[in-house]
């Protein structure tokens, strides 16, 4: 019985060390999950120092390659071709024949017209004497008036009719020589749409066919639609830069000339509307052959500043200006803010808009600074207030940037990859 009466001692006492050292695993592990769960949060960045550098602002658009002097050739009469000595591609000189027009018509009405003022010449010639007999007689008094007046009437027809069928016969012999149709210009055959022995509408009566059309490639220009946004940053006399598909090694050289002054506008009454400028700006280089339809991409430099701060542009966000309350906290269950005595509080609305920012690292914290843009290009973006030069600024990544960084966020910095990303900083 003694034996069994120790043995059960040692039992108790066994169990009340193992439940002791549970108990302090138990507390242990509590204190760590309490201590990790302060733990502040670290948000890893990428930086890039402010610097002075020549900055560009580019607009970019795309659009065709078209002539700068195009003429589209419609005939004034009506009737078949009966003659196209040329075809597309070939090169004319001003006057030359580009088409005939079957001329059976027009010759039969000029002749027509020209047998009508013979009549109506002999019938002048009758009453013109007969007129002037008539008019003596009157003023010797041994006429009547009622006599005069018919005689002055038919001379005053017969000049009409003289005066109009000498204009049908001068319409009609122009008609003619409208049925043979010659170059305006210099220039090349872009477009030939008409054949031998088809039936073409004239424009007198008519909108017209349009049969050809002629272009002068020695001065082509590029055509590109701005949008109504970026077109207020482009004018006259802008240098850009313009790279045709067709030629995809090498950048031609243009200069913005004329500028629409009515816009362009696609999508009308839906979500898809788009509203555009044409800019037309002349090719400078002439080294190349270019055709009308080639497509194309401008970028047109709207303007350049030297040695102005700069930062990338995905550093520049935005941040809503944060609510103030005095003597006040926040109520964890209902979410509303309380004030000391219990009763809700009235939040101080944030003054203004949304404020653009740029994020600063310093002592291994971010600052969110306010600051003023000025122009920029694909890269970088002119600071004109808020920073300065040699500022460590937060260049990535976007989510950081835009979602999780706040004033007084501790950060660390990502040391810069090797190559592409060490170039960019090395080279800032």
């Amino acid at each position: 019985m003694a034996t069994n009466g120790k043995n059960g001692k040692k039992k108790t006492r066994k169990r009340i060390i193992i439940w002791s050292i549970i108990g302090v695993l138990v507390i242990a592990l509590g204190l760590v999950i309490f201590l990790g769960s302060r733990k502040e949060n670290v948000i890893t960045v990428q930086v890039e120092k402010a610097q002075r550098r020549t900055i560009t602002q580019v607009v970019t658009a795309t659009g065709k390659v078209q002539p700068e002097v195009l003429v589209k050739i419609s005939p004034e009469v009506s009737g078949e071709i009966v003659a196209l000595p040329i075809k597309e591609g070939d090169r004319v000189k001003r006057g030359d024949l580009l088409m005939k027009i079957k001329p059976d018509l027009y010759t039969a009405q000029r002749d027509q017209a020209s047998a009508g003022l013979l009549s109506a010449r002999a019938d002048l010639a009758q009453t013109e004497p007969e007129f002037g007999r008539i008019s003596s007689l009157y003023e010797k008094g041994l006429v009547s008036e009622s006599e005069f007046d018919q005689s002055r009437a038919r001379f005053e027809s017969a000049k009409a009719m003289y005066a109009r069928a000498k204009a049908t016969l001068e319409q009609a012999e122009e008609s003619l020589r409208k049925t043979i149709v010659l170059a305006p210009m210099d220039g090349t055959v872009s477009q030939l749409n008409s054949e031998l022995g088809e039936r073409v509408l004239g424009t007198q009566q008519f909108q017209g066919t349009d049969v050809m059309t002629i272009a002068d490639l020695s001065r082509m220009e590029a055509r590109v639609d701005v949008s109504e946004t970026d077109v207020i940053n482009v004018t006259i006399g802008d240098t850009a830069r313009v790279s045709i598909d067709a030629f995809p090694d090498r950048k031609f050289n243009a200069l913005v000339y004329e500028i629409a002054n009515t816009a362009k506008s696609k999508g009308l009454g839906t979500q898809e509307e788009v509203t555009n400028f044409e800019v037309k700006m002349r090719v400078v280089d002439k080294d190349i052959s270019l055709r009308p339809g080639m497509s194309m991409t401008a970028d047109i430099e709207t303007e350049t500043k030297v040695n102005v701060l700069t930062i990338p542009v995905q550093s520049v966000t935005t941040r809503a200006p944060k609510m103030e309350v005095k003597d006040s906290k926040v109520d964890g269950q209902r979410g509303e803010i309380v004030q000391a005595g219990g009763s809700v509080a009235e939040a101080k609305k944030p003054e203004g808009q949304m404020k653009e920012v740029a994020f600063i690292v310093a002592d291994g914290v971010a600052k969110a600074m306010p600051v003023k843009r000025g122009i920029s290009n694909d890269s970088y973006v002119e600071i004109t207030e808020g920073l300065e030069e040699g500022a460590q600024v937060v260049s990535g990544t976007y989510r950081v940037i835009n979602r999780d960084l706040e004033d007084g966020s501790k950060v660390r910095i990502e040391e810069p990859r090797r190559g592409r990303g060490t170039q960019r900083a090395e080279g800032a």
